[in-house]
């Protein structure tokens, strides 16, 4: 948009410049012109009044002498002719009307120039004629010479330009040398103007990248520019201040839930403990199995508490090792998939590090590996790796997690949409909330990892954590 500005505000800039200049040169010459052009005509008015009896006696002695002394003093050429267009007096020796003007094609326009033509016709010269620098002909004047309303000749002088020329030529460089000041005076200073102009219009989109960067106190400043911008600001931090009261609110009641169920699941763990010197050996497993839920219980609270403490979450990043973490994880899952007959394996030899908020891959591990048990049935295999790609021309490295099963797995389609809040398959009468995916997303995204579900080979799903190295 700066560049739309400042396209526009230069081009008008030069548009009006040149407004200004064109006419202003044409108005010098004209000027300059009119004023030579109007002692031309005196004289040559004058002329023609002295003229009229030697037209008529055909003695010119007198005024070629009249006519002599002007050249000498002005350097003007100054001729007498008749009506048919012959010569009567000249002060110069060997001087016609036709060579006057280089200009003036005999063949062309006729014995005559036209502004002899012109003034043996009865008219007089009128003062339109314009001298521009780059013309190098005289400046011609005729004037009628009359007797009771019959014209008999006509005076004709005429004058050099050149001083004229060079006059205009002077005025027209300081005329285009103040436009061209101008001129750069005004693109100097479309910068800071297009700043000004444009400064409501940054303000809202640094206040808008900030918002989007997880600053959700930053406002728009409304006290100053167009009243259409200052609404806009306005109707912005009305939704900033929306936002902001809906995610406080948000994460208000995940923490207090969060915090509030993980007291009752300790006592109740506890208490649950407790029982196990009261059972028989058949009931021991159960008794693990009873256990275990609590655990995970536990460990969706810490999520809730971990998804509540998202605005603080990067100051709390930490170096973690994946593959410990994986392989700590699969020895935590080791009995639960041993009870529902599944296979849970790890495939890592090199450790890699990354740094990660704290808690957060441990807790999507856990995610992961639920789904996988809950939903790949009896006998599923269940695969945990990771690798790690250095950077290249495509982008920075990274490392990937995957948790690979074996199951029946979902449409491509379903895979998309699996991550949303609340969706469920809704086909095998599986319990749950649908928040499981979600949560993990939510998690990954504290450090700017992502999740992608994809099907693997030959049947299952293949989960695949990202994260930045």
């Amino acid at each position: 948009m700066r560049r739309r500005v400042l396209t526009v505000y230069v081009t008008l800039l030069v548009a009006a410049c040149l407004g200004l200049a064109l006419p202003l040169c044409g108005s010098i010459a004209a000027r300059g012109t009119s004023d030579m052009l109007l002692d031309r005509i005196n004289d040559t008015a004058r002329f023609a009044g002295l003229a009229e009896p030697s037209v008529l006696t055909g003695s010119a002695t007198s005024l070629t002498g009249e006519l002599t002394a002007y050249d000498q003093l002005y350097g003007i050429t100054a001729v007498i002719v008749d009506r048919e267009g012959s010569v009567v007096a000249a002060s110069r020796e060997g001087a016609d009307v036709a060579g006057m003007d280089p200009g003036h094609d005999a063949d062309r326009d006729g014995e005559l120039p036209e502004a002899v033509r012109t003034a043996l016709a009865g008219n007089r010269m009128g003062a339109n004629t314009i001298v521009y620098p780059w013309q190098d002909g005289p400046l011609i004047v005729a004037e009628p010479i009359g007797r009771s309303g019959e014209v008999v000749g006509a005076a004709v002088t005429a004058s050099p330009t050149a001083s004229l020329r060079r006059s205009t030529l002077a005025q027209w460089c300081v005329a285009w040398a103040a436009v061209a000041s101008l001129m750069i005076a005004g693109i100097a200073a479309a910068g800071p103007l297009t700043r000004w102009v444009l400064r409501p219009i940054d303000d809202l989109d640094e206040a808008t990248r900030a918002v989007s960067g997880g600053s959700l106190d930053t406002r728009v400043r409304t006290a100053a520019g167009p009243e259409e911008l200052r609404r806009l600001g306005e109707s912005f931090n009305q939704m900033a201040d929306t936002i902001t009261s809906m995610l406080e609110r948000q994460r208000t009641f995940v923490a207090y839930a969060g915090h509030q169920v993980r007291n009752p699941l300790a006592a109740l763990r506890l208490r649950v403990d407790s029982l196990s010197r009261h059972l028989t050996p058949e009931g021991a497993q159960q008794h693990r199995l009873a256990l275990d839920e609590v655990d995970r219980l536990s460990r969706i609270c810490d999520s809730l508490l971990t998804l509540a403490r998202t605005e603080d979450a990067e100051h709390s990043l930490v170096w973690e090792d994946v593959v410990e973490v994986a392989e700590d994880r699969v020895v935590s899952w080791a009995p639960i998939a041993e009870r529902a007959g599944a296979v849970l394996e790890c495939e890592n030899t090199v450790g890699m590090r990354v740094r990660c908020v704290e808690g957060t891959l441990d807790q999507a591990l856990d995610a992961l590996i639920d789904n996988a048990l809950k939903f790949g049935g009896p006998g599923v295999r269940i695969t945990v790796r990771a690798h790690r790609t250095e950077p290249g021309p495509d982008g920075p490295g990274h490392v990937d997690v995957h948790v690979v099963d074996d199951g029946p797995g979902l449409p491509e389609a379903q895979l998309e949409q699996a991550a949303r809040p609340f969706w469920r398959d809704g086909t095998d009468g599986v319990g749950g909330s649908g928040l499981g995916l979600s949560i993990v997303v939510t998690l990954l995204e504290l450090q700017g990892a992502h999740l992608s579900l994809r099907p693997a080979s030959p049947h299952g799903i293949d989960a695949r954590i990202r994260l930045p190295v």
